[in-house]
């Protein structure tokens, strides 16, 4: 969870009158998760935020599925993804499960005329090329290469991008992202041992308020569908919030690699979780130190996890013919490990300069329709000799 944070204007104590400069009264929306149990902010609108005006008719956006089982590596080259004008429209679900679903986007442009909201699933979005502006309720937050951008489910925000060359590798999660347990205090805060504290999230800031009345267009995801709903005054009429739910920003250049005399396992790399996967962040490091260590990872089974590494720079020492945007499907029930000549190559390095996310699911992903035209059917044998 993040910390506790306050903007803007607020009563002294929840639930109590906060009237405007005409005597009016500010109307208090109480955004939560688990219903009234765990996380949540209160926030204090110009008007109810509940005021829909009219609603257009819905369609799918459910993913295609291609493949429900298999068994076999896979490799899928993002890059290959061609741009789309529109930010939703250009959200390409790849892989999927019923935890979360893995999107590429290669948006050339934000959202002009309407808002979105993902009313079902938590929004991790990686930028990998592209920089802009993440706008919401809760205020701003300037984007670059190499961010995370974390967004609480429910969330009404647009995305507003400075060029048009922009490519996102995105997680949707339909439970919470949260910072690893073994990292946290149980009051939540971060602890000493982390690759990561709290001066690096990045929260909202410049909170402007819109205090406008019209027609304003909500794009909101819910069960594979997208609703088009009008509400009659701007979403973001906000004057001031404050709670531990809000979207955030932490750029992986500021993840801390944990490093040892012999090969660290990839728990270490973790950075977020969820209920049934996990997000891991593998930056530049020296490697082991050990006289006799061997740099590269050791074969390894996957047991009972997926495993999902999305290439974003650098030399990626256990791998041969590695791109920019690729994505690496190991599943569970077949070991894998370094490329053949990787693992001599590799003794006597003293450090990479690999930049990767990895996800690690607890139960199987489905391969997509759109996943299969981006797909290298040559990975299956690149470990034979």
């Amino acid at each position: 969870m993040p910390h506790y944070q306050r903007m803007g204007e607020t009563p002294h104590k929840r639930h109590t009158q906060v009237r405007k400069p005409d005597g009016s009264l500010y109307s208090e929306q109480l955004f939560s998760t688990e219903g009234f149990s765990n996380d949540y902010t209160l926030l204090y609108h110009c008007h109810p935020p509940t005021q829909i005006i009219k609603t257009e008719p819905q369609y799918s956006v459910a993913p295609d599925i291609a493949e429900e089982k298999m068994l076999r590596h896979r490799c899928f080259e993002g890059f290959d993804l061609l741009p789309i004008r529109d930010f939703l429209a250009s959200r390409i679900p790849v892989l999927v499960n019923n935890d979360c679903h893995i999107v590429l986007a290669a948006p050339q442009e934000g959202m002009q005329d309407y808002f979105y909201k993902n009313a079902d699933a938590d929004e991790m979005i990686f930028v990998h090329e592209g920089s802009g502006v993440l706008y919401t309720l809760y205020g701003e937050l300037a984007f670059g290469y190499g961010d995370y951008l974390v967004i609480p489910r429910g969330t009404i925000y647009q995305i507003s991008f400075a060029t048009e060359d922009n490519r996102l590798f995105i997680v949707e999660s339909f439970s919470s992202i949260r910072y690893p347990k073994r990292y946290t205090s149980k009051y939540g805060q971060l602890l000493e041992h982390a690759p990561y504290c709290e001066r690096d999230i990045r929260t909202p800031s410049a909170l402007k308020t819109f205090d406008e009345k019209g027609d304003f267009l909500i794009r909101t995801k819910k069960k594979g569908m997208m609703y088009g709903l009008h509400y009659a005054h701007h979403p973001f009429d906000v004057v001031g919030w404050d709670g531990c739910c809000y979207p955030y920003a932490f750029s992986i250049h500021d993840f801390e690699p944990i490093t040892g005399r012999v090969h660290q396992p990839p728990p270490v790399h973790q950075t977020f979780e969820a209920n049934n996967f996990v997000v891991c962040s593998f930056v530049p490091r020296l490697y082991d130190y050990h006289p006799q260590a061997i740099p590269a990872p050791y074969n390894h089974s996957n047991i009972d996890s997926d495993e999902l590494l999305y290439y974003v720079d650098g030399d990626f020492m256990s791998r041969k013919n590695v791109t920019r945007g690729m994505i690496t499907l190991h599943p569970a029930g077949i070991p894998h490990g370094p490329h053949p000549g990787s693992v001599e190559k590799s003794i006597g390095k003293k450090e990479t300069g690999e930049l990767a996310v990895m996800v690690d699911t607890f139960h199987p992903l489905m391969v997509t329709k759109q996943a299969q035209a981006l797909e290298n059917n040559d990975y299956l044998m690149s470990w034979a000799e």
